[in-house]
This record gives C-alpha cells, structure tokens and sequence, in this order.
C-alpha cells in the first residue's frame, strides 16, 4: 500500500515518523516548497509517549510538486479542517485505482468530503493521538492514542481492515462499523469541552468548579446532542457515554448525571484545549466544523442551537482580535440561558 501523507504539523509528523520507523511505504507532502526543503533537512523525530524515533531520510514535497505518475492506495489527510477542505480536491488526482482519503480531523470534515468528492473515495476518521510540534520535524507524543477510521455508509469492509493494518504498524488503529457515531460522539466532546475551554482559557476541571461553567457545559452539550439525534445518529461509545444520564426523560436523575460529568472530567478534564492553542498562536481554529456544524445541521433540521451559535461567534471574534479569552467568559454565557 502506496501512502501520501498530507500535513505534517504535530498530527501528520508523528505519525508519518512512526510509519517510517515501521518501513512503511510513506511519502509526505506540504504546502510549499519552502517548508519541504527545512523538513527535507531536519528530518523527523519524535519523543514522548511511545519512545522515541527519528526518520533522518524522509521523501516529501509540495503538494503541487506532486504528478498523476504519484499514484497512492491510502492519501491520509492531517491539515487543520479548512486547509483539508481546499487540500483534497487537489490530490484527488493521485488517487490510484481503489485508492481513498482519509481525513483525521474532528467534526464534520469527513462528511463534507464525501458529499462532494463521493464515498467510495472518502473514509470516515478521527484522531485521539495527542502530540505537540516543538519545531518543525521535532514532536512529542502525548498520550497512547488512536485512530479511529470506518467506512462513512456504515458496516465493514474489505478496505477499512486493509488500512487498519497496515497503519497499525506504526500507530494503533480502531476500526467502527459505526463511524459517525462516533465521529459525533467526539464531536459532542469538542463543542462543550475544547471550545469551553478555550473561550475562557482554563481546562475542564476548572470551569466546571463553578455553577455558570456547570450550566454552560450542560446547554452546550444538549444542544449538539440534540441536533445529532435530529439528523439520526446512533451514536457510539468512546471514553464514556456519550447520552447522559436521564436523557429526554422528565425524571430527575442528577446524582447520575453528576457522576456522569465526573466521569468526563477525569477523562478530559487537565486536557490543555487545542483551539487556545490556536488562540495563543493567532491561528484560525476549526470551530466551523465543531460547534459551527452542530449550528448549521441544527437550523436546517430545526432544533434550537443558540449557544453554540453564540460560542462560534465568540470564537471567530477572539480570531479577529477583537475579543480575548477570558475566565469571566462562562458567566456571560451562563447569563444568556434561561432554565
């Protein structure tokens, strides 16, 4: 299996590193030649979790460096959500005869995809692999994680067990027969955990020491929940459940829903959000296909999302430079709810 990877930040250098330390057949590709030629010379190395590894010789050039003689079975896809959008149409191209992408971001990336390019080129995928870039071709692993990939119709396949294990050579890979469940069962995390978080620049653990980030977590997640319902997901479990205690019900199960959070907290809950991040490094975040897309799919399926809309608009106005995160951010949302 022939494999291009695409993005090589803290996401795509770590795993490329470690498919090359496994001997497998990977190239690398970018977005300009410049930054080609400084991983060219620095090579790859990677540290933390895992032990460490290099790949000193690495193949990979510019995207459009790359001709229809470049032909690859697996294109894996690991750029910020809106660069994969631009970036994919591009390496269609370089698709073999039954070759697919495979997009590791979170949200809807993967679905939008598949809607314009076709599902029979596009698979379902999500990272919960942590890893930081310390300088460009130096990173650090910060966890034990996964990929998590499947085929977006739903079952299994042929495909999906021939991705798995080959790139379960170098890092460990889940296959889901369900995988937009749980694409959205993450997604439901990164509205009301990352995005939370990053507003207001503290983890889990602390904003859900107050009452307003208590209120505002809860609003936020059942709003997305909601909307994942409407458009008929069937959701899968990940770290925990992804239906709350006493869903939809009109009993009141607060001891099991508290126990519940508690469960996420310990989960997620010292978990430096990625999009502050983004934030203290004035890069523009992927919220439209976090809490942007459960806005989007909520109003076109009619279910009210007014705190996630507020949330992206928050966001994108923190990208602007016109806001700043800030601890006293859950008490202005908590204020906009009403019980």
């Amino acid at each position: 299996m022939q494999i291009l990877i695409v993005g090589i930040g803290a996401l795509g250098g770590t795993i490329a590193a470690r498919a090359l330390r496994a001997g497998l057949p990977v190239r690398l590709a970018v977005r300009n030649t410049e930054s080609a030629d400084v991983l060219r010379r620095s090579g790859l190395r990677v540290s933390g979790i895992g032990g460490e590894v290099r790949a000193d010789v690495i193949d990979i050039a510019a995207v459009e460096d790359y001709g229809e003689r470049d032909q690859f079975d697996l294109i894996l896809l690991a750029t910020k959500a809106q660069d994969t959008l631009e970036v994919a149409p591009r390496v269609l191209r370089l698709l073999a005869p039954g070759g697919v992408m495979l997009p590791i971001q979170n949200g809807g990336v993967a679905r939008l995809l598949a809607d314009g390019l076709g599902e029979d080129r596009v698979l379902g995928g999500f990272s919960n692999l942590g890893a930081t870039m310390v300088a460009p071709g130096v990173y650090e692993q910060k966890n034990a994680g996964h990929l998590v990939i499947g085929e977006l119709a739903g079952g299994v396949s042929e495909r999906i067990d021939r991705v798995a294990r080959t790139l379960g050579r170098a890092i460990e890979v889940k296959a889901s027969s369900n995988i937009t469940g749980a694409i959205w069962s993450k997604l439901l995390i990164n509205c009301s955990v990352t995005t939370l978080g990053a507003l207001c620049s503290q983890t889990m653990r602390r904003y859900m020491e107050t009452e307003a980030g208590k209120k505002v977590f809860r609003r936020t997640y059942e709003e997305a929940l909601s909307v994942a319902f409407a458009i008929g997901t069937r959701l899968e479990r990940l770290a925990v459940e992804p239906i709350p205690p006493g869903w939809a019900s009109n009993v009141a199960i607060e001891q099991r829903y508290e126990s519940w959070v508690e469960e996420i907290i310990a989960f997620y809950g010292d978990v430096k959000p990625s999009m502050l991040q983004d934030f203290e490094r004035g890069r523009k975040t992927e919220v439209d296909f976090v809490n942007g897309y459960a806005v989007t799919l909520g109003r076109a399926s009619g279910v009210p999302v007014p705190m996630n809309a507020t949330i992206t608009d928050l966001v994108h106005q923190i990208e602007r430079g016109v806001l700043q995160p800030t601890r006293d951010r859950m008490n202005d949302l908590a204020a906009q709810t009403v019980d």
